[in-house]
């Protein structure tokens, strides 16, 4: 693989991750302040407690920051450190 087709990949990771987790701040936020209406709503469309939608939301939210760290960041920062090892060896 080449440095430029790492560069590539590197930066389509880290953008990634950069608007996953300002879409996960958002989401967030918005669940934050609008919990008080969202669950009512979303206890009469989906037919359940205040308790199950809790643990729910809270292991979407776990799984969103798994997913960021582990599939997106990670790569991205392995990419990252590859390319500037690359960048000392041909120097």
């Amino acid at each position: 693989m080449t440095i430029e087709s790492l560069r590539l990949i590197r930066t389509i990771l880290l953008r990634s991750a950069g608007i996953a987790a300002i879409l996960a701040a958002l989401a967030f936020f918005i669940t934050a302040v609008a919990w008080s209406s969202l669950v009512g709503i979303a206890i009469g469309v989906l037919h359940t407690d205040e308790a199950h939608l809790s643990a729910a939301t809270l292991e979407f939210f776990t799984w969103v920051k798994f997913f960021i760290g582990f599939v997106l960041l990670v790569p991205g920062i392995a990419i990252h450190w590859t390319i500037q090892s690359e960048r000392q060896r041909s120097i």
